[in-house]
């Protein structure tokens, strides 16, 4: 099983976050977004993951830190890393045919900019799986459509009338992902473009047209970390599920001086906290130092200090000095507000 994770986009409304470093690799719970995807999904599979392939953009932006980091997620499943560049922002569809030489055989193909819980079994019958979410305003998101099959015969965006109440997530598994390369190479070459872009949903429309059958997967939770808001809930949910799993992430050892932790927390062991509380629900990773402060659900990088800080619901990034009277923060890498 081949995992394919197109990733180039900056992810311009998690600015000021993204300026600096790419979307994929914000963490959530101390942890790159693309590591939690690419190992939950791979955890779910039932057969071993051969190759990871990710599609970056610019070398300048997704340089050789980032492909390290990559590199060093696909060996930890004991798979093949392959690092694909997109040249220019085309599209989903265009994307994923950067990494035409990857697509060959079985492969999931995810997104990511979202993260999922699930637990179920794919189905032998179908040709392909698109992951979808109940959600309660199916007008707001790209829906399938159904037939007295269950079988997917239609992908609808932002459906002004009820189609479905079944959300497309961005997740898509293929039983010869051949087909879909075959189907965006129609695409590419007769300029077939929406929304000024090519997308991977004209390339699964000609699927069905030739008769392949499509079935839905449904996740038990979908966390979004498109923007500030909802990464922060992400990540405070993610840490509760941590807590539920058992995970030794929890428990870790930070320096504490006349401080208190509110658990579950994920801090670094690296951390020193003084006369501080700290928690529920934050992450705070290597190298930071929190004085004098409270704070309580909450997303704090690399290398910060903050000093003072009554924080909640606050996004901080690495290398941050901070030191002032605002609680729902959002701040980038290398920010100073003393």
């Amino acid at each position: 099983m081949k995992i394919i994770v197109p990733m180039a986009g900056r992810g311009s409304r998690l600015r000021p976050h993204t300026i600096t470093v790419p979307k994929p690799l914000i963490p959530i719970a101390n942890k790159p977004i693309v590591h939690r995807l690419v190992t939950d999904i791979a955890r779910i599979l039932e057969e071993p993951v051969t190759e990871v392939a990710f599609i970056l953009g610019d070398p300048a932006f997704f340089g050789d830190d980032v492909v390290k980091s990559l590199e060093e997620l696909a060996t930890s499943l004991g798979a093949k890393a392959s690092i694909y560049r997109q040249g220019e922002p085309l599209g989903t569809g265009h994307a994923i045919m950067s990494a035409a030489d990857s697509l060959s055989g079985p492969a999931v193909v995810a997104y990511a900019d979202t993260l999922i819980r699930a637990d179920f079994k794919l189905d032998p019958a179908a040709d392909a799986v698109i992951w979808t979410k109940q959600v309660d305003q199916p007008e707001a998101y790209g829906v399938v459509k159904l037939n007295d099959k269950e079988e997917i015969v239609e992908l609808v965006e932002k459906p002004e009338t009820f189609v479905s109440d079944q959300a497309v997530i961005g997740i898509y598994y293929f039983k010869e992902v051949a087909d879909l390369k075959n189907e965006l190479q129609f695409v590419l070459e007769n300029n077939i473009i929406n929304g000024g872009e090519y997308q991977i949903n004209d390339g699964i429309k000609r699927m069905m047209q030739n008769g392949k059958v499509f079935k839905t997967g449904t996740v038990d939770e979908w966390m979004d970390c498109g923007n500030k808001v909802v990464t922060v809930e992400t990540n405070t949910r993610i840490i509760e599920f941590m807590k539920k799993d058992g995970s030794d992430e929890i428990n870790t050892n930070p320096t504490l001086e006349n401080a208190k932790i509110i658990e579950p927390c994920v801090i670094d062991p690296s951390v020193v906290i003084k006369n501080s509380t700290v928690g529920p629900h934050v992450s705070i990773g290597a190298g930071t130092t929190i004085e004098n402060s409270t704070i309580k659900n909450s997303l704090i990088q690399c290398h910060s200090v903050i000093k003072n800080a009554t924080l909640d619901e606050a996004m901080i990034g690495n290398h941050v000095k901070y030191n002032a009277n605002y609680n729902k923060v959002s701040i980038g890498d290398y920010t100073v507000m003393e």
